[in-house]
């Protein structure tokens, strides 16, 4: 089984990226990846996250069991409307994660608005996603150490491990929070083997961000040491029972 739990869709106005469905598909019969949930790309306006949550939502109708939805609105959008497009992705799309991209909408998630988001997520029983690395400082994985003991029984997901650079910062969170789990798209194998080894590969996560890089993200897993087993929790099992997946929903 291959869950890709970072993958992205719709039109990013930070990154000038176009995310296209027709890329995951070929992604999908490539490489055999089961289900995808999908997050929208970067954007600013609540019209515009409407709009690609609805997008996401009728992708994952049309196709169910192939992709989920996590929701991506900016956290900085005043309160009332922030938290009433979380309850409609969790609620009404049933959408399984939160997602908080830290660089493109510029918000520290140990911060006023980014606490906000890890209270709706547990009410609502979703993890969060957040996004790491490049852009410091809101994106240093250390930002989540305060977030995780407020929340010991909130999954969240750091995001590409701090892309290298700040991979020290995701180990040391990690070893200290059993509920930091990570999305190991942009990082080294060697950290992954040795990651895996000493904090059990139940908390590691297949990711691919984007969908061309999915040949190079299997490699990586396939190539680093891991025994079977722990290939198997790194690309599906852990990401099934971190985000509910029920046992026949991937495929």
């Amino acid at each position: 089984m291959i869950i890709d739990v970072h993958a992205h869709l719709g039109e990013d106005r930070v990154f000038d990226e176009s995310f296209t469905e027709q890329e995951q598909w070929d992604k999908i019969r490539e490489y055999g990846v089961d289900l995808t949930i999908l997050q929208p790309a970067s954007v600013h306006t609540l019209e515009e996250v409407q709009a690609q949550h609805d997008t996401i939502a009728e992708l994952c109708r049309r196709h169910p069991g192939r992709f989920a939805g996590m929701a991506n609105p900016n956290p900085h959008l005043p309160d009332q409307l922030y938290e009433a497009e979380i309850r409609r992705c969790i609620g009404e799309l049933g959408f399984v994660g939160i997602k908080i991209h830290t660089s493109a909408h510029g918000v520290n998630p140990a911060g006023r608005d980014g606490r906000r988001v890890f209270r709706l997520a547990e009410e609502y029983g979703v993890p969060v996603m957040v996004h790491t690395g490049a852009g410091i400082p809101f994106a240093n994985p250390s930002n989540l150490m305060a977030v995780a003991a407020d929340h010991p029984q909130l999954p969240i997901i750091i995001a590409h491990c701090g892309m290298m650079v700040l991979a020290g910062e995701t180990y040391l969170a990690m070893k200290q929070h059993d509920n930091l789990y990570a999305d190991i798209t942009w990082t080294g194998g060697f950290l992954i083997r040795n990651w895996v080894r000493e904090l059990g590969a139940h908390r590691f996560l297949f990711g691919t961000d984007h969908a061309d890089n999915c040949g190079t993200e299997l490699a990586k897993v396939r190539t680093s040491g891991l025994t079977d087993d722990e290939q198997a929790w790194v690309l599906g099992r852990a990401a099934q029972q971190i985000y509910k997946l029920p046992a026949g929903e991937a495929r």
